[in-house]
């Protein structure tokens, strides 16, 4: 495997890369072995939690009294993550014996300041698995030594705190910087667990909070709709975008009282289809559909001729709209069915909002 750079994995087509995690246990491992010999491995290797050892080149080292620092540039491979050419730095010190391992916010990572995330309030957004392997790195460099991996890992990331305000990490919650991510170490391309897993934790922050009812909605224009609707809080909105079925099964095991489901006409028509993966590049809206929800709304044959010839889900709703046929409430029913049917026998009311290129309420199913 070539230094500092994502792996190829074999047979695909698009480059996987790292995770954020992996980049910081790589900075503090480095980190950790120049303050105890004053010379920095480079590149570093590191085992991942299924087994890889990828190498990181360092980009940037220094060594002062009771302190090393390093840094790996991140290499998200062919994603489009945020975070891809972002500089991860750790600086490692020295504790007493007994001390452990220590972590701490440098510039650019966020504080957790609510409840329902993996770490609890006051602690650095540093997650789980990445506080793990960062612990197994220095304690192999440690035992290598002969001596305690008693030491504080400070990591930071260059220009965080402005690319922290493009995720949600700001509703989350998680104040000052981003989060420290990964449950694997290697980033897939387009996999878009990223924001699955935000929407995940999302969930959970609102359940902590107490609140009895949340919205998904696929865009800004419906997430302004469903609050204003419903007066919900910030903390309540769960910005799903095209992401149906990660937010639905999710809420089948860790429910809300009342979930509301909002987005448009044509998303809202392909969840109504079954579809859980909203994207145009991954759905299409079937216009044999939408002549089948006008036909049990009472069509006459020539609409529905009109309908599976129309190039867009916007022209067949105002193709129904002009003969005063409800299409946009039959979709809300049929996307309340299918995402109820995700939801299995989870204790949750849920309705489906849909909501116009203006703005306005399309139609409404009632929670149930």
């Amino acid at each position: 495997m070539a230094e500092g750079t994502a792996e190829r994995a074999p047979g695909a087509s698009l480059r996987r890369g790292w995770t954020t995690g992996a980049c910081a246990t790589a900075a503090a491992k480095a980190a950790f072995e120049a303050l105890l010999t004053g010379h920095f491995p480079d590149p570093v290797s590191i085992r991942l939690p299924r087994g890889e050892t990828p190498a990181f080149a360092l980009a940037r080292e220094r060594l002062a009294p009771g302190l090393a620092s390093a840094s790996v540039i991140k290499d998200a491979g062919d994603d489009p993550d945020v975070t891809h050419g972002a500089e991860v730095t750790a600086v490692v010190r020295r504790l007493p014996e007994g001390s452990g391992i220590r972590f701490r916010a440098g510039p650019g990572v966020g504080t957790v300041t609510r409840p329902g995330l993996p770490v609890p309030p006051g602690e650095p957004a540093i997650n789980p698995v990445p506080r793990r392997m960062m612990a197994e790195a220095v304690g192999e460099v440690a035992a290598a030594h002969g001596i305690a991996a008693d030491a504080e890992i400070e990591i930071g990331v260059a220009g965080g705190e402005a690319l922290a305000a493009k995720t949600w990490n700001p509703r989350l919650g998680i104040l000052g910087g981003l989060s420290i991510l990964g449950t694997t170490g290697i980033v897939v391309p387009f996999s878009c667990a990223a924001w699955i897993h935000a929407i995940h934790r999302g969930i959970d922050v609102a359940r902590a909070a107490g609140l009895d009812h949340v919205a998904g909605a696929t865009g800004n224009a419906s997430e302004a709709a469903a609050r204003h609707r419903y007066g919900l809080p910030e903390i309540a909105l769960l910005d799903m975008g095209d992401f149906a079925g990660g937010m639905l099964k999710y809420l089948r095991t860790h429910p809300v009282a009342k979930v509301t489901v909002a987005g448009g006409f044509a998303k809202m028509a392909k969840l109504g289809q079954g579809a859980l993966d909203l994207h145009s590049g991954r759905s299409q809206v079937d216009r044999a559909f939408l002549a089948e929800l006008a036909a049990g709304l009472g069509a006459r044959a020539a609409l529905l001729e009109r309908l599976t010839a129309a190039n867009t889900a916007a022209e067949a709703l105002a193709l129904c709209e002009a003969e005063g046929l409800p299409i946009a409430g039959a979709a809300a029913e049929r996307a309340r069915a299918s995402a109820r049917s995700v939801l299995r026998d989870a204790p949750i009311l849920l309705n489906v909002l849909i909501v116009g290129r203006d703005g306005n309420p399309l139609a409404e199913t009632g929670h149930g």
